[in-house]
């Protein structure tokens, strides 16, 4: 009798792709140590309906959807190895593969690109991302890539490792912000999927170009004092650096705060949290 797979019989690797949809030769994977990972492919069936039935005359397939969110930590060997493509917006390659003595089910992501990215971190946690991606196909089989070999990253970034840091609006003269206990920052790509009319794989994309880029995020500081409100009413811009781990970090530049709030209960301290919009970022 075959048992259904398990999360601890499940892996995800990637490796970039040279050509858009192609996965290279004997690939060298770089494994994410994920949380949680979603799968989902959807053949966007065009229903055809027609006069003399109350049911459908034909169903059939159109532009095939493929889509893959994964929750990682990011790994303290390497914290940027997947994040940073966010920012270089190369096409990758993603396997998801449930593996156990009996056989292996594969899904391997072809034409990948980050479109949606959510990073953050809070006390007594370690840093956390949130990644959504658009792929062009899945091919469905019983193996792993042939010739490939598989690495993986260990380890895990605490908060105590990360940091918040804050400048001018061009990311100059940056010093330490230490009143912050939650920071979250969204990274949004906002891919286009254009497929065309052709003879051959017409239900695939062609093109999976970026549109209008959107930064934005949130801290949650301990409140001691009016700086945040006085931003708002000077107007003013400011970059904020977040730490990733290691020497990584994302640093957000030419921003603004776009709401700024004090909840206030009883029993309890006071807290500020601050939305910010930025026009740029750079992740190294």
């Amino acid at each position: 009798m075959s048992l259904p797979y398990g999360a601890h019989e499940a892996k995800i690797y990637f490796v970039q792709e040279t050509n858009y949809g192609e996965t290279p030769a004997n690939p060298s994977m770089l494994g994410i140590r994920a949380e949680s990972v979603e799968p989902a492919l959807n053949p966007s069936l065009i229903k055809v309906r027609g006069i003399g039935s109350r049911d459908l005359q034909a169903t059939k397939k159109s532009l095939r959807q493929v889509e893959l969110k994964v929750s990682y930590p990011l790994p303290s060997d390497s914290p940027i190895s997947f994040l940073q493509h966010i920012t270089t917006l190369n096409s990758l390659s993603v396997e998801v593969f449930y593996e156990k003595a009996s056989g292996i089910v594969d899904l391997l992501h072809k034409g990948c690109r980050f479109d949606k990215a959510i990073v953050e971190c809070s006390v007594e946690d370690i840093v956390k991302a949130n990644i959504e991606l658009i792929g062009q196909d899945v091919i469905v089989g019983t193996a792993k890539i042939s010739g490939a070999t598989y690495a993986d990253y260990a380890g895990a970034v605490p908060f105590h490792e990360s940091f918040v840091q804050r400048g001018a609006g061009d990311g100059s003269g940056l010093a330490a912000v230490e009143r912050v206990t939650d920071w979250k920052f969204v990274i949004e790509n906002n891919l286009r999927k254009v497929p065309v009319i052709r003879s051959s794989d017409g239900y695939l994309l062609k093109y999976l170009p970026a549109r209008h880029r959107n930064l934005s995020g949130d801290l949650t500081f301990e409140f001691e004092s009016k700086g945040e409100f006085d931003d708002i009413i000077n107007d003013t811009e400011f970059s904020l650096k977040f730490g990733l781990g290691g020497s990584n970090s994302a640093l957000f530049k030419y921003c603004k705060w776009e709401n700024v709030s004090t909840p206030t209960k009883i029993e309890d301290l006071v807290s500020l949290k601050a939305q910010f919009v930025a026009r740029d970022i750079v992740i190294s």
